[in-house]
């Protein structure tokens, strides 16, 4: 836990809001400001190419990326423009991260971010404030889509510790008012909390539910246990950071009463998918580069991506860990991108405190861990989990008490934590790593 979160967990909660309040009005200059209202007018000019203006588009933009690779990272320095380059692994990245970042980026304003991804292995790295910009061009792109404008004012249900975990009573959120979020605790919600947290979407209306389908999920299982609903209109519900899973949707469509609409990302901005509103899900063709090559079980594909919008960390033809199933070749929708059926990946069990919270999403007890090479939550009793463990170079003493504080400060003081170190963590029968394997119902 940084020293920044310290200070924030002992605030008071009306200067916690504060502090939301600030952060989020330093985010939103960031993302907004700047050059962001050109790159949008561009991404929505792009929608409706043909499918052939898109293709050009891309390749002029891959061409630049590959030359700019070469010339200005290590690792890419030998690379021929005539050869076929190799596909790259996340481990070859978080081995060799200094090899990926590329030379004279300074001026571009680069901000360092981190992701564990599915695989709960650590990757820190640099991405221009051009490219942050792009990324959120490309969502908002989608979210426009469905008819949600930037100052809709959102009930978000993520993975931030915005209320310190220790909290027994409520309010279990904080507003972020310039980026228009209630932003909801995920690490409270459970039988008891779950009426305050529906009182409080019933008093505010937010008219658009985003976050985790996990969490999500929670609460429209309360109000479809009680017949109930939350007594007003909402417009929109939008997921991300995992799969949305059939029965998800359904039961956040039932008791909701509007469909669910899910997108596909990741920090590392190699690939990019977004549902339209016919229900198909698009690859954002004009953001990266993705291929989509044979996994071990049939028509199912991995995702490789390159990510041209980068320039301050190229990587080519990453593989991000995913799995789809493809689908039409054309949506009516006319949009250029490629159709998917359907994403195999990020589909993660809850992990139960002892108390009876069920918490989902955890990938960020991981997203610091740059000498963790792979793990794994393993949960076979409530109140009680296993953090499996593959370590990378360079592990020590230090990282491991870092894990265990990370750990500790997102599931609570009362959770029995056990660390085990492994060679190797088992994948699916598709290939993925699932961070989380609960055996508990």
């Amino acid at each position: 836990m940084s020293r920044l979160a310290t200070v924030f967990e002992n605030l008071p909660v009306a200067l916690q809001q504060v502090a939301c309040h600030v952060e989020g009005w330093r985010i939103a200059r960031h993302r907004y400001g700047g050059d962001f209202g050109a790159l949008f007018e561009g991404v929505e000019a792009r929608t409706h190419w043909t499918r052939e203006q898109m293709e050009d588009y891309q390749s002029w933009r891959l061409g630049t990326f590959l030359e700019h690779a070469r010339q200005s990272t290590r690792y890419y320095a030998g690379q021929r423009m005539d050869e076929p380059w190799p596909v790259l692994d996340k481990r070859t990245v978080q081995e060799r991260t200094d090899d990926f970042m590329a030379r004279g980026m300074e001026r571009q304003e680069p901000q360092w971010a981190h992701t564990s991804g599915t695989t709960g292995a650590g990757l820190r790295f640099p991405v221009t404030r051009r490219a942050h910009q792009e990324q959120w061009a490309i969502w908002w792109r989608y979210r426009r889509w469905h008819g949600i404008a930037v100052d809709t004012w959102c009930g978000y249900f993520g993975g931030r510790m915005v209320v310190p975990l220790a909290t027994e009573r409520a309010p279990y959120w904080r507003d972020n008012g310039p980026g228009r979020q209630i932003l909801f605790s995920g690490q409270h919600l459970r039988e008891e909390t779950l009426p305050h947290y529906v009182a409080e979407l019933r008093r505010r209306q937010p008219p658009w539910l985003h976050g985790y389908p996990s969490l999500l999920a929670l609460v429209a299982d309360y109000l479809v246990a009680r017949g109930e609903d939350l007594g007003y209109r909402v417009q929109w519900v939008t997921t991300g950071a995992e799969n949305l899973l059939p029965h998800q949707a359904r039961l956040l469509e039932r008791a909701f009463g509007v469909r669910p609409r899910q997108h596909y990302g990741m920090a590392e901005g190699a690939a990019n998918i977004s549902e339209c509103e016919r229900g198909f899900l698009h690859v954002d063709e004009d953001f990266s580069y993705v291929e989509f090559l044979p996994a071990e079980e049939r028509d199912v594909y991995r995702v490789i991506g390159t990510n041209f919008t980068n320039l301050a960390t190229p990587l080519v033809r990453y593989d991000v860990g995913d799995r789809v199933r493809l689908g039409p070749l054309r949506c009516e929708c006319g949009r250029p991108g490629r159709v998917v059926e359907s994403i195999d990946g990020r589909s993660e069990d809850y992990l139960w405190l002892g108390d009876g919270t069920r918490l989902g999403r955890l990938d960020h007890i991981f997203k610091d861990a740059t000498r963790v090479r792979e793990a794994q939550i393993v949960q076979r009793a409530r109140g009680e989990m296993t953090l499996r463990v593959v370590r990378g170079e360079g592990f020590a003493e230090d990282d491991e008490r870092q894990l265990l504080e990370e750990t500790r400060y997102r599931v609570g003081a009362a959770m029995r934590v056990d660390l085990e170190y492994v060679e190797r963590i088992e994948r699916t029968a598709t290939g993925k790593l699932r961070l989380v394997v609960s055996e508990v119902s």
